[in-house]
């Protein structure tokens, strides 16, 4: 009678985007299934956990550890550290503000290339996110924008997601992991 091995494997995944785009709340949903409406931005760095099966391997376990980056300026410096190790990115902008679509390309895709390495950045192991999808009355970006700058960036996919209502949350988690197990020459730890 021969056990069969468990194995677990951490994934770091690094949220970014402009400040009040809902990244915290995007974790908290997805973490927690849980949507607070005051809005408390992150200092520093909030790291959560999560440990999800792999689906197609019952005796494996990924470990998701989500690195949820403050985005205003006075941490530039410090959050180069945070970006180290990661295994892949969520880029998220506000569906009602065309400035954080913006900063995607004019900032945090730059920041992820210079910080990252190769691992996450140059092998292009991250997705877009356009959160907010439930405030259609005062949305800014098309749905086709949000499309386009994903091609520019060569990201996975492009995912319009809802913090508040979930939707879409665990669709854009489930498909950064399953890429990054599931690409060729994977180096997982």
């Amino acid at each position: 009678m021969s056990e069969e091995k468990h194995m677990e494997y951490v994934l770091k995944l690094v949220v970014l985007g402009d400040a009040a785009v809902g990244k915290t709340s995007l974790i908290n949903q997805y973490i927690e299934n849980s949507f607070k409406e005051d809005y408390k931005p992150t200092l520093g760095v909030n790291i959560v956990t999560k440990n999800i099966p792999l689906k197609s391997n019952s005796n494996t376990v990924v470990r998701l550890v989500l690195w949820d980056l403050a985005a205003q300026s006075k941490y530039d410096l410090s959050r180069q550290m945070f970006f180290q190790g990661c295994s892949g990115a969520l880029f998220v902008y506000d569906i009602t503000r065309p400035v954080s679509k913006n900063n995607i390309q004019l900032k945090w895709y730059k920041d992820l290339l210079k910080f990252a390495g190769t691992r996450s950045a140059k092998e292009g192991t991250y997705l877009l996110l356009g959160n907010k999808s439930d405030l259609t009355d005062t949305r800014r970006i098309t749905r086709e924008e949000g499309e386009e700058l994903s091609r520019e960036l060569n990201a996975i996919e492009f995912i319009e997601t809802s913090a508040k209502y979930g939707d879409n949350v665990e669709k854009a988690f489930e498909t950064l992991v399953d890429y990054i197990i599931n690409r060729p020459n994977a180096k997982l730890s």
